[in-house]
């Protein structure tokens, strides 16, 4: 199911307010839920990267 609006990267919700906890883990790892969209993505970790795959926004990288 797709959020309508921004969501959080980290938990997936709506962003109507600040998730300052989820900031702190977007921080430290690659975001699990589409900042678009909310669906849950594909995510690859390897040591020096990382990549993030939404079915309908495409790939982000860091």
């Amino acid at each position: 199911m797709t959020q309508p609006g921004p969501t959080c990267g980290h938990c997936g919700q709506a962003l109507t307010e600040p998730h300052p906890r989820c900031e702190q883990m977007l921080a430290l790892e690659p975001p699990r839920f589409c900042t678009h969209c909310g669906r849950r993505m594909k995510v690859q970790v390897t040591p020096r990267e990382w990549a993030a795959t939404c079915v309908e926004h495409g790939t982000l990288s860091g």
